[in-house]
């Protein structure tokens, strides 16, 4: 599900609604997503990994439910509901998910 939408026009959506959970590995959903930014919804599967990686983007993770880890530039960091992570570009991380996982994934410029 990918939603363009002009300048200064609103959107809504229920991430409830949304979260589907694949049996392994990861599901993305792109919500929405403009020249600047890309806001997409991820789950997780418990016990998926996610190796170490870089993007040229700047990132905010923002956990919705479930608990996983996150490891930032070497530090590891608990994910759990509520927990707000900002990632400059170019930052080194890797992901675990402990139970399935979604949280909202946003870069941007």
């Amino acid at each position: 599900m990918s939603i363009t939408v002009p300048p200064l026009k609103a959107i809504v959506t229920h991430l409830a609604d949304v979260i589907e959970y694949p049996k392994t590995g990861l599901k993305r959903k792109i919500l929405l997503e403009d020249a600047n930014c890309q806001y997409a919804l991820l789950s997780l599967a418990a016990g998926t990994e996610i190796a170490e990686h870089t993007s040229p983007r700047n990132a905010t993770v923002n956990v919705i439910e479930g608990q996983g880890t996150l490891t930032l530039e070497g530090k590891e960091i608990v994910l759990e509901s509520g927990v707000f992570v900002f990632m400059p570009a170019a930052t080194p991380h890797a992901l675990k998910a402990m139970t399935n996982l979604t949280f909202l994934l946003t870069f941007s410029e």
